[in-house]
């Protein structure tokens, strides 16, 4: 151990790697509990619209990291972890599955395309090229609407925002003489978890966003205690964590094998062509904002713990290969995109220097596995908060665009709106870089559009011009 990480030469112990460790996998847990929160009840209505059980969702994201937080560790010997990524978790279940009509196990072919195109990429120099040919506005503006699609989940699933007829959104109405408490209440515990998640993060409490959820579960069952008529949601299905390992091989387990690509039924009702055409866009999506994620924290993460050699990310091409291979295995165990998490950064701010933070993370997640029926004690307006914090996180990139110049801002603009305005991440990259093709053909700096982005914007214009 001492020799393969070389605790030693990098300023670290075991004890050290295993605090740190500790540290980023409290600040990632929430992870858990939402995943499994989002997939089984994406409509807040508590209607699994996917049909897929609570336990093979839980126990597959716990995998899914484990693999993940291995691959980093032991390739890459980075103190970064992985799991499955917030923001393509939500593109994966709200866009793919339910817009476009996919299903589960269709969608999760995608994520298998794309996490061997990611690879593919990474080892011929690929990505550098994809990286370096989309402007910065919207590489910037990608994550702010990201953020800003996945807080209007976390509003709706906590009832906080409904639908209306004439606006298509409205806020809910908290009347206490008019409204049932059953829609008054989960408004309200997901408020107060959100700022509980908030004011711990302020005062640097570790794993602020799991502990602020933990506060919403308690105050959830004390005013189930205290108030007559209010009437939890939450369903416990089992408390046996075998259970959920069942349930983990009959509904999600290699399924992207059995039917992931038998899209049949997908074709009949919309054509052949809108089906490549879909395919092909939605995978681009994928590993867009697959690269930025990864790129984005592996930097900001090593940047954080003073990592970084000659400005650049260590062994950044073993990362690479490390995440594509997690994201190709989590599709195998019925999970979205595995990506690197920013929330690494509170375990290298405790001493984390080496990978073996990351194989001891994996250690925490593969425990956590077998935990599933606590998990299904917390209720979903309590996981929602997590839900607009994340979103609160996600928007602080656009701080580095350059809000003077027009050609810079309103591609970001249309990136970051089109995303919840059409709960589609596709749309919203599309809009973005059709935007800066086109004001710098019409300003006569067309030259400065390289190839990739041309191709990008063809295949996305074809797309918005044929398949809706």
């Amino acid at each position: 151990m001492e020799r393969f990480f070389e605790l030693k030469k990098n300023g670290t112990s075991v004890r050290q790697e295993f605090i740190a460790a500790l540290v980023t996998f409290c600040s990632m847990i929430y992870i858990l509990i939402v995943n499994a929160n989002m997939y089984t009840n994406p409509l807040g209505t508590e209607e699994n619209v996917l049909g897929i059980p609570f336990g093979a969702i839980y126990v597959g994201t716990a995998l899914s990291a484990v693999i993940g937080c291995l691959l980093m560790g032991l390739i890459a010997k980075l103190p970064v972890a992985l799991a499955s990524g917030m923001g393509l978790n939500a593109f994966f279940i709200y866009t793919v599955c339910i817009s476009l009509g996919f299903s589960y196990e269709n969608a999760l072919s995608i994520i298998l395309i794309e996490g061997l195109i990611f690879l593919v990429l990474t080892i011929t120099g690929g990505i550098k090229k994809i990286y370096a040919s989309i402007p910065d506005s919207v590489r910037y503006a990608i994550p702010a609407g990201i953020g800003l699609f996945i807080t209007l989940l976390g509003l709706q699933n906590s009832r906080i925002i409904i639908s209306s007829q004439t606006t298509g959104l409205a806020l809910n109405s908290f009347n206490i003489f008019h409204t049932p408490l059953e829609q008054i209440i989960p408004a309200f515990i997901t408020f107060y978890s959100l700022i509980i998640i908030a004011v711990l993060v302020k005062k640097n409490i570790k794993g602020g966003i799991f502990f602020g959820i933990l506060s919403g579960v308690i105050l959830y069952y004390l005013l189930i205690w205290i108030i007559p008529g209010f009437n939890h949601d939450v369903k416990i299905e089992t408390f046996n964590p075998m259970e959920s390992l069942k349930e983990f091989f009959n509904f999600s387990f290699c399924k992207v094998f059995s039917f992931g690509f038998d899209f049949s039924d997908y074709i009949e009702k919309n054509g052949i062509f809108n089906f490549i055409l879909t395919m092909i866009t939605t995978t681009i999506s994928f590993c867009l904002v697959n690269i930025f994620d990864n790129i984005g924290s592996l930097q900001a993460a090593c940047e954080h713990g003073k990592l970084l050699q000659n400005n650049e990310i260590p062994n950044i091409s073993k990362a690479m290969i490390a995440s594509s291979c997690a994201t190709v295995a989590g599709s195998t165990m019925g999970i979205s995109t595995v990506t690197t998490y920013i929330e690494s950064v509170t375990g290298i701010a405790e001493g984390g220097k080496t990978g073996l933070t990351a194989v001891f993370v994996a250690g925490f997640f593969f425990i956590a596995a077998f935990l599933s029926p606590l998990a299904q004690l917390v209720p979903g307006c309590a996981t929602a908060a997590a839900l607009i914090y994340i979103g609160v996180l996600m928007m602080s990139s656009i701080k580095n665009l350059d809000w003077h110049r027009i050609d810079s801002t309103l591609p970001a603009f249309l990136t970051i709106c089109m995303m919840p305005y059409t709960s589609n991440i596709s749309n919203g990259i599309a809009f973005g870089l059709l935007a800066y093709v086109m004001l710098k053909v019409c300003s006569g700096k067309f030259r400065e559009v390289k190839p990739t982005a041309w191709i990008i914007v063809v295949l996305f214009l074809i797309m918005l011009l044929l398949s809706h």
